[in-house]
This record gives C-alpha cells, structure tokens and sequence, in this order.
C-alpha cells in the first residue's frame, strides 16, 4: 500500500467502539478500514531501496514544518535538521564509505569513531536481544547473506552510509547542553517526519548507523561545536519491487506490553 500525491481516496474510519481484535491484521487489510492517520502509521517501514525520483523542495518544505508540531518539555523544540541532496549528499556519503571500509580493514580505528550517546545497551537481555537477532537474520535471511558472508555483511551494511539510494538524506542533530529528555522530544518529531512522509507518498529509512561517523558527519554538514549527532535518514520514493523492501518486521501486541490500572 502506498499514498499517491493528489489522491482522492477517502478511507473508511473505524468508529471508536471498535475493539482492537477487529483490527486488521495487514496493512493490506487495513487499506479500506482505517482512517488517513491510521494508514500513515501502519503503511510505515523502513525502506532499504529507494528510486532517484527528486523529491520536490516545497513538499520537503511541508514534511519539516508537519513535523515541527511535535510536543516538546516546555516547547524547547530541540531538533535541528540538515538536509543533503545532490553535492553534498553525494560528498558525504564518499566519505563514510570510505571510512567504513577503512574501519573494516583497521578495527583499532573504533576508538576513533564513537557515538555521542548509547544508542545500544552495552549487555543485551531477552527479550531485546531475541529480537534484534530476529530482525538481522531475518534480513539478511531475506538477501540470501549466510552467518559466514563478511563481505556480503559489510555491503549491506555499507548501504546504510549511501542512504540507500535515496536523493535525500537528513541529518538531526542536539545542542549538547540540552538533558537526555529532549532524546523524547526528538523521537515524537522523527516519527512526525515519518508519518508525514507517508501522507504524500514518500518512504523513510531513520538510520542511527551513522552515528559512529559523526566526526566525518558534523564538520561536512557545517554544524557548530555545540551540537551533537542524533542520528540520520533517507528519504524519498521507495523501489516498490525492491526485494529487501518486503522485508517488514512483527511488533508484540499490545496486551503483551501494556498494564491496565483501575
């Protein structure tokens, strides 16, 4: 499923009594039941193949001024947005590349490259740790990349670092002065990008694999000594019949994380 610019489709909205076992169980599904909101969020995946289809200014425009009514602690709207087409997307992911390869060819070199925050718990547990493997090998399962293919990892890893294929890439940063909860305020504004995106029939990938890269990052963008590296995206037209674009992960249901107190 996907949104067309200029659509006239009006979706059916599921009246407030709808429980959430009548809900539907694929995006397919849901295509005629749920509202425009619903559909945004549910047609939502990170796209890993994306077509060289220029996304127009204006409309990049209207994603960032959407996303920037996100709710912020004592509306501080921590986020600020690089936006990198042609040149300088092309220039930036030179040179990641060739620092990735690099870091592969020298490992002593990931004292060089560190991230500004922990994105990644330094001990993983179950049930995260089940998960993320699940949704490695899945992937890569998908791609035909055994345990054993380096090379293939390292490619595939690789393609985060060219935003795959995507004519935008964006680049999030902090002001280091600001306290770990502007890290909230800044998901709610990512996840508008996202939703937003979707409503004009665009696609996203959030990426925090360039984090480690952020020495390369931060200079290459022009951002101040100040900020700090939050993470990156890729954005454009997915590649609809794109392999890896089929991969889509599975969420637990809500009963599974959710307590209910009367």
């Amino acid at each position: 499923m996907s949104f067309k610019p200029g659509s006239t489709t009006t979706p059916t909205v599921i009246p407030a009594t709808t429980s959430a076992a009548s809900l539907p169980a694929s995006p397919e599904q849901a295509e005629h039941h749920l509202n425009a909101v619903d559909q945004a969020i549910i047609s939502r995946q990170s796209m890993r193949e994306f077509l060289p289809t220029a996304v127009p200014h204006a409309l990049l425009e209207l994603l960032l001024e959407l996303a920037s009514r996100a709710p912020s602690g004592t509306n501080t709207q921590p986020w600020k947005v690089y936006v990198l087409q042609g040149n300088s997307r092309d220039g930036l992911v030179a040179k990641v590349c060739e620092a990735h390869d690099a870091l592969r060819a020298q490992p002593e070199l990931a004292a060089v490259y560190k991230e500004a925050y922990d994105y990644y718990p330094e001990k993983w547990v179950s049930p995260y740790i089940d998960r993320r493997r699940e949704n490695g090998w899945g992937l890569y399962g998908l791609l035909g990349i055994g345990k054993g293919d380096k090379d293939k990892m390292h490619l595939q890893h690789q393609r985060n670092f060219r935003f795959f294929d995507a004519p935008v890439g964006l680049m999030f940063t902090l002001d280091r002065v600001m306290g770990r909860g502007s890290l909230v305020d800044y998901g709610m504004f990512l996840q508008n990008i996202m939703v937003a995106a979707r409503g004009h029939g665009l696609h996203t990938c959030p990426q925090a694999a360039w984090n480690g890269f952020s020495s390369i990052i931060l200079p290459h963008i022009g951002a101040g000594p100040d900020e700090m590296l939050v993470c990156g995206m890729a954005l454009g037209y997915a590649d609809e019949s794109a392999l890896v674009n089929t991969f889509r992960t599975p969420r637990v249901s809500a009963s599974e994380f959710s307590v209910w107190l009367e």
